[in-house]
């Protein structure tokens, strides 16, 4: 079975897509090109929100729950993956766009160094994949899927306290137990970029159907943006000590 800790590339969506498929199969080539489309997507509407505050900043929270949906909607219906994750990715652009505006109003050029430590944690990554100096075996996927969940529950539970007025404490602070905590979640999305790396390569190898490209490249995007985003409050806790 190919799994991944990333929750839109888990499973055996491959092997239950081969048998589908019949206009044309899935290729690494393939899925990077449709990445950097997607890619592109959520950097073209990052941009615009970024320009227009005042209006994103009202569109943030709603932007938010509607990627969600998209994103629930394309890890069930993955041969819709073509038409919901370029959506998701104008989507989730607006809300980073947003999110980062806030993040750097407060820490001037913040934003900068997060978009060049994701992008080098990226292709480093990739690098290391590709040379073998990172083996995913079994117990690499599931090591980093039970982490993954772990981190997944604490969210869903300050989630839940939040409604209430309260939160976990410590982990959003910038002492030593939140700092650690942030670096943590950065060190196991990171390492879901390469179960996301293996996943799609064992994608192609098993002959899945052209449009597993586009989901392939969709799960790709949502732990990208994860990273980000966890690499932008771990710089904001270090700037706040």
């Amino acid at each position: 079975m190919i799994r991944s800790g990333n929750p839109a590339l888990r499973g055996n969506v491959f092997a239950g897509a081969r048998a589908e498929g019949s206009a044309g199969v899935m290729t690494i080539q393939g899925t990077v090109n449709k990445t950097l489309i997607l890619l592109g997507c959520v950097l073209l509407s990052a941009f615009w929100a970024w320009s227009n505050m005042g209006v994103a900043a009202a569109l943030i929270i709603p932007a938010a729950i509607i990627g969600l949906v998209l994103a629930l909607v394309t890890v069930f219906k993955k041969e819709w993956a073509g038409i919901t994750s370029p959506i998701y990715a104008l989507v989730e652009g607006v809300v980073l766009g947003g999110i980062s505006a806030v993040f750097e109003a407060q820490y001037q050029g913040i934003v900068f160094q997060a978009v060049t430590l994701t992008f080098a944690v990226l292709f480093s990554l990739l690098i290391a994949y590709k040379s073998r100096l990172i083996k995913v075996t079994e117990n690499f996927k599931l090591g980093v899927v039970a982490a993954t969940g772990g981190i997944m529950l604490v969210y869903i539970v300050n989630m839940v306290m939040s409604f209430f007025g309260a939160r976990i404490p410590f982990i959003h602070e910038s002492g030593a137990l939140g700092i650690g905590f942030s670096l943590f979640v950065v060190v196991i999305a990171s390492l879901n970029l390469v179960m996301d790396f293996d996943f799609i390569e064992n994608g192609a190898e098993y002959g899945a159907p052209k449009y597993m490209e586009w989901f392939g490249a969709f799960g790709l995007i949502v732990t990208l943006v994860w990273l980000y985003l966890e690499i932008l409050r771990l710089l904001a806790k270090l700037r706040e000590r």
